[in-house]
């Protein structure tokens, strides 16, 4: 692979949907899409860089991101065990969040696309026009 600020990674898409992948090494970064979908995965590394979309569909061991975590593309987290994000947490396209227990969402989170919060506790609790106040940064719709 060639390198990318000294950090193991590749410009094209990492397909690992439906194995058995439980961890990433540190300081990877994958130029197109990670697709990480139907799997036991319970962290990203640290600093992950994704330049496309990130798909952790139905990752129910995932609980938490990182905080250097940088998505280029959309991000996929329907039926994760996700209960918050990083604070100034960003992603250049959609993020979906539909069937997660996330609980909040934090300060200073921008999204370059639409928020979808489907079936989870947020959704339950607050209007539209109230996710919107909490979080301006996103650029999308928000869908409940």
């Amino acid at each position: 692979f060639p390198s990318h600020d000294n950090k193991g990674g590749g410009k094209g898409d990492l397909d690992l949907n439906n194995t058995p992948t439980q961890s990433l090494p540190d300081g990877l970064w994958v130029g197109g899409h990670l697709l990480l979908n139907n799997t036991p995965i319970q962290s990203l590394p640290d600093n992950l860089e994704v330049g496309g979309s990130l798909g952790l569909y139905n990752c129910k061991n995932l609980k938490s991101l990182s905080p250097g975590l940088k998505v280029g593309g959309d991000l996929f987290l329907d039926d994760t065990s996700i209960q918050s994000l990083p604070p100034g947490f960003k992603v250049k396209g959609h993020l979906l969040l539909n069937n997660t227990p996330i609980q909040s969402l934090p300060d200073g989170l921008e999204v370059g696309g639409s928020l979808f919060l489907y079936g989870t506790p947020i959704s339950k609790k607050y209007t539209k026009e109230e996710i919107r106040k909490m979080v301006p940064g996103v650029k999308g719709n928000i869908y409940l």
